[in-house]
């Protein structure tokens, strides 16, 4: 028998509930939506989440297509799914918990008796750290970014090269090889001994399907390569980069990009020019360093100062 807040399924079983994180201000509970696929044979227990950040929706679209595919009686082991973390976040389509102000992904591994992120990813990663394997769905907020899979353990980190096969295996064509900020899943869970990736699927306001097809590949990739269900997978060679560089904006203006996301660039290449509502160049920005074209703003004004775009960095292939 396996269980997941109120989600409770024997051998051969699925199974939806919710998992308790604490109470709102009317003092109504709250709860993620969860759900449980247990196989009929014994094998690994894979753990997924999505929308840790609550306006990184292409997750929850990944979740909604793949567990239906999900047949109990054709699987080896379990998966465990939390459908939707940053519940409150993702009531009001804000990207950080309006009740404490908090990225979620800066909470882990969480406190039971902390802040209301806190307590989620405590809830939550009491959950990953029953799991052979980890996969947080992600996305680049509402910019516009090249799908991805980020290993954020460090290289040097004892799960490094766990982490960097799963990555592999989810095959998003780009892996970012670069330690992570404290407080992240896929940074703790390897602490705990969970190989752990953070897929990055695109960048978008809503959905975007081509995004969702990508994750959904991945995440039966994984079941196939680590023995949940049949079959053979073969992952293809991928673009890897250890170092992110940053633009930001040197004038006001409007921004025009000279790169498409993907685009490999070399140092001093336009990357974009800011200009006058009647289209004079007012400065062009070229890259520090050679490198992939990874992510940029959705909207062209921009403030002196102001991000523009990033560039992936110290590029070899995985």
């Amino acid at each position: 028998m396996t269980t997941l807040g109120t989600a409770t399924a024997a051998p051969g079983e699925f199974a939806t509930g919710r998992l308790t994180v604490g109470e709102a201000r009317d003092g109504s509970e709250v709860a993620l939506p969860v759900a449980v696929v247990n196989g009929a044979r014994e094998g690994k227990t894979l753990y997924i989440q999505a929308v840790s950040d609550g306006d990184e929706l292409n997750g929850v679209g990944v979740v909604q297509r793949l567990v239906p595919q999900l047949d109990p009686d054709e699987l080896a082991g379990e998966v465990l799914v939390v459908g939707i973390v940053n519940v409150h976040a993702f009531h009001v389509a804000e990207h950080r918990n309006p009740i404490d102000d908090t990225k979620m992904n800066r909470a882990y591994p969480g406190d039971a008796n902390g802040t209301s992120s806190e307590r989620i990813a405590h809830a939550t990663f009491e959950a990953a750290s029953r799991a052979d394997l980890v996969l947080d769905l992600h996305q680049g907020s509402t910019s516009r970014m090249i799908n991805e899979t980020r290993v954020r353990c460090g290289p040097r980190h004892r799960l490094h090269k766990e982490c960097l096969e799963l990555a592999k295996v989810f095959d998003a064509g780009y892996v970012l090889d670069q330690k992570g900020p404290e407080g992240q899943l896929a940074r703790a869970a390897p602490d705990s001994g969970v190989p752990t990736i953070d897929p990055e699927l695109g960048g978008c306001v809503g959905w975007d399907r081509e995004s969702i097809d990508i994750g959904v590949r991945g995440v039966k990739n994984v079941l196939v390569h680590y023995g949940f269900l049949d079959g053979e997978v073969s992952a293809g060679t991928q673009t890897r980069a250890s170092g992110f560089e940053q633009y930001g904006a040197p004038a006001g203006g409007l921004v025009t990009f000279r790169q498409d996301l993907g685009d490999e660039v070399q140092r001093g290449d336009p990357l974009f020019d800011v200009t006058t509502v009647f289209g004079e160049v007012k400065s062009t920005v070229t890259a520090d360093s050679p490198g992939v074209f990874w992510r940029t703003r959705r909207l062209p004004q921009v403030a002196t100062g102001e991000y523009v775009c990033s560039v992936g960095t110290d590029v070899d292939e995985v």
